[in-house]
């Protein structure tokens, strides 16, 4: 039986939701999934840090009170993250890290990466930035090291896109697609069509935890637009970088907007497409579209994601699917994990 040591980098909802997994299923996974986990490290800026080698209480990490330096109550623990010894020096096989996401540079969350795929771990990742920012670098970073980089879960959470695409599309060549990426601004949308004013959608979608107390990057398109450029690097080839992808969002969009296109018989979106073209060259945008009835991401309402994938051989293949959700993200890294395990198993 193979049993993987894990560290955890960040210990906000999704890692605490893995942990949480781990305390209810490692044992039922010994047979489901041929393998079982053990978490040898966290480390979080809020709450601290601890190590130990010989494992922790995984229920007892998932019920940890969220206080500052929480961590220092655990024997071993510390109040202050120590996040370079945990990811080096905690003796784990695989690093998941699910920090906060940085548009900007990808920091902190990439120097975590890149510290651990240069020490021989592996790293599961549910986090846009290092991905869309330094994917290329840290990926070359993973082959000489001859360990796995997986990051399913940064573009739509606990639904499989980038996997289904590469593995279960592959013969079939993916020339393009277009999805609905972000579940606040489809949630806004879906809610103004049902009467309430832009205003009042993006504060129901705060109440309702969907949206950040600062809903800019979701309404204006820039969470979707780090998706595009992972989605379209991983499975057109491409080599877009984020400044590369236009993009404007829904703010502008009022209920006078809403009501004609119901009108007309179609609906506004928030749509990230990329198509690659004739001479291999990648175009990529994220932008407000009036989709017909009939187009198969019409019907995607509330907080769901969806990706329709233009392939050459079967047309258009939609799937749709949570694209938020602690345990969805959490599933995430599972499902990269069993990846690292069924690679290692063929090796």
């Amino acid at each position: 039986m193979t049993e993987y040591k894990l560290a955890l980098v960040g210990f906000g909802g999704v890692n605490r939701a893995l942990a949480q997994l781990i305390a209810e299923r490692n044992d039922s996974w010994k047979n489901e999934l041929g393998f079982t986990l053990k978490i040898v490290g966290v480390t979080d800026l809020f709450l601290g840090s601890v190590i130990d080698r010989d494992g922790l209480d995984a229920a007892l990490l998932a019920n940890l009170p969220a206080v500052k330096g929480a961590f220092a109550q655990l024997p071993g623990g510390e109040a202050i993250a120590l996040n370079e010894a945990v990811i080096k020096d905690s003796g784990a096989d695989i690093i998941a890290e699910a920090t906060f996401t940085n548009p900007v540079d990808g920091e902190p969350a990439t120097s975590f990466c890149r510290w651990a795929l240069e020490n021989g771990k592996h790293v599961v990742t549910t986090n846009k930035g290092p991905i869309a920012l330094h994917g290329g670098e840290l990926k070359d970073l993973a082959q000489r090291n001859n360990v796995a980089f997986e990051y399913e879960g940064s573009v739509m959470s606990g639904t499989p896109v980038i996997r289904l695409a590469r593995q279960l599309l592959a013969g079939s060549s993916v020339v393009g697609f277009e999805g609905i990426l972000n579940g606040t601004s489809n949630f806004v949308l879906t809610r103004m069509e049902g009467g309430l004013g832009f205003a009042e959608a993006v504060s129901e979608a705060q109440a309702l935890g969907y949206a950040e107390a600062d809903p800019t990057a979701d309404v204006e398109g820039h969470d979707v637009r780090l998706k595009m450029v992972i989605l379209a690097n991983e499975l057109l080839d491409a080599k877009l970088n984020v400044s590369d992808v236009s993009c404007s969002g829904i703010s502008s969009l009022g209920l006078g907007d809403i009501e004609k296109a119901r009108q007309d018989g179609a609906r506004w979106k928030l749509i990230g497409a990329a198509t690659r073209h004739a001479d291999g060259s990648v175009s990529a945008s994220v932008e407000p579209r009036l989709l017909n009835h009939d187009h198969p991401l019409a019907a995607i309402c509330g907080a769901t994601n969806a990706v329709s994938f233009a392939t050459d051989l079967l047309g258009a293949v939609t799937v749709s699917g949570p694209g938020a959700g602690r345990t969805e993200t959490a599933f995430a890294l599972l499902s990269d994990i069993i990846s690292i395990h069924q690679s290692v198993a063929h090796n």
